[in-house]
């Protein structure tokens, strides 16, 4: 296998680890809306996104945002905005 598929299988497997958690964390919460929030502090999915010694270096969910973009693309997820905080639910 190439790194490139080597990559992207890791990276399906991590979607699919975190749609896992979303799935288990359902019973949890109203009519199974889990908050993105509780999903990336829970999975501590707020990572840097800039190079060392960068003016900006703040860490940001942009790792749990690309894996959600990636379960609703594959629809896997449903995603639900209220106000300014967003929600998925396992279909």
């Amino acid at each position: 296998m190439s790194h490139k598929e080597n990559i992207h299988e890791l990276f399906d497997d991590m979607a699919t680890e975190m749609a896992a958690f979303i799935k288990e964390a359902q019973s949890g919460f109203s009519e199974g809306w889990v908050p993105a929030t509780y999903i990336k502090d829970q999975l501590q999915l707020k990572k840097s996104a800039y190079p060392q010694g960068n003016k900006i270096d703040n860490e940001t969910g942009w790792l749990f945002a690309t894996l959600a973009r990636h379960l609703q693309d594959k629809e896997k997820v449903d995603f639900k905005k209220v106000g300014s905080r967003s929600f998925y639910k396992c279909k």
